[in-house]
């Protein structure tokens, strides 16, 4: 059975390691063996982001996306391990166009089915994807103060890069919501 208390723990002790990357990657890849338990105690209802732990060293927060939801490109600046429980995320990946500037080509991509863990580097650029009909849930694991670290964004709107506003990906999970809420009513 998952114990979120437990969970945090590990991750915390985790982070302590020498590769901390590494021993997050395995506390993941345990927890997401059984997605159906984490499923259960996390109970996703709508998109949205919660904080589970927050310290200077290490950030977990549980992300839901919303059907169909497409959050814009944007970095961490620190490494982070994403563990899926429930649904798809698909991530598109980018790399600047060169040094000194803020335009983005899309460099590749990844797939995270259920149960799945993807780890990704302090320089990585990712936009988000829920191409499901359903909730994907997801355990996001940072190597660092998530909160307050500054970092970019490429949108909403066009891809010109920006400082990170998590009012706007507050809205952004809001307007995917709705749109889920919209389309079953309709259907």
């Amino acid at each position: 059975m998952f114990d979120l208390d437990e969970f945090l723990d590990e991750c915390q002790q985790a982070r302590k390691e020498t590769e901390p990357r590494r021993a997050i990657r395995e506390v993941l890849t345990r927890t997401m063996a059984q997605p159906g338990e984490v499923a259960d105690a996390l109970r996703p209802e709508e998109g949205g982001v919660t904080m589970l732990h927050h310290s200077p060293e290490l950030t977990v927060l549980h992300v839901v996306w919303a059907p169909h939801m497409d959050i814009y490109p944007h970095d961490h600046r620190m490494w982070a391990a994403i563990g899926i429980y429930t649904g798809q995320e698909d991530n598109v990946f980018y790399r600047r166009s060169g040094p000194g500037h803020g335009a983005l080509i899309e460099s590749g991509g990844k797939e995270l089915a259920e149960g799945e863990v993807l780890v990704l580097g302090d320089d990585a650029i990712h936009g988000v994807v829920n191409s499901q009909d359903g909730l994907t849930g997801a355990i996001h694991v940072y190597g660092g103060d998530f909160v307050n670290q500054p970092r970019s964004q490429w949108g909403p709107g066009p891809r010109e890069e920006r400082a990170y506003d998590i009012e706007d990906a507050y809205q952004q999970f809001a307007d995917a919501n709705r749109a889920w809420r919209s389309s079953a009513a309709e259907g």
